[in-house]
């Protein structure tokens, strides 16, 4: 078992590293993409959904850079026309958000630029063991403290 010294060194090491590489990809997307960041994040989340989309409520659960402002981002891509809000006919309290052909080509166009900004800004840094081993002990801590994400009935049917 690791000391309380390591432990709080890999912990600090893990904010920082996340903090500057979020900071420069997010950098490169606002310069180089057509949608930020936030917005790449909330159409990756909903591209294997299809029509169907998703609930608001399981966007908010599974979006990582902006966990807090999911319904305003929605919001902003409806005006952006990239995203539609649909309401469910057998459950009034319920919203879906789903993908449109231009949030689709929006995510398209930004891909490659997410994907050079991760590898400039982090992935140039590591060996492929090094990588490999902060992938293993990092998804040991994410398994360990994630619940399972409840899918819809909806979702659940396609899957």
């Amino acid at each position: 078992m690791a000391s309380m010294g390591d432990i709080h060194d890999a912990w600090r090491a893990m904010l920082l590293a996340h903090s500057a590489s979020v900071r420069a990809v997010e950098a490169d997307v606002q310069r180089r993409a057509p949608i930020p960041l936030s917005w790449y994040d909330v159409l990756l989340e909903l591209r294997p959904c299809g029509a169907d989309g998703l609930r608001m409520q399981e966007l908010s659960e599974r979006v990582v850079l902006s966990r807090t402002r999911v319904s305003r981002l929605v919001d902003e891509m409806g005006s952006a026309g990239l995203v539609e809000r649909r309401g469910d006919p057998s459950d009034g309290r319920v919203t879906w958000a789903v993908m449109t052909a231009a949030g689709g080509e929006a995510l398209d166009q930004t891909a490659p630029i997410y994907a050079d900004g991760i590898q400039q800004h982090f992935g140039r840094y590591l060996t492929g063991p090094q990588a490999r081993a902060i992938a293993t002990a990092l998804t040991k801590v994410v398994d360990g403290n994630s619940q399972p994400i409840q899918l819809s009935r909806r979702a659940r049917t396609r899957a």
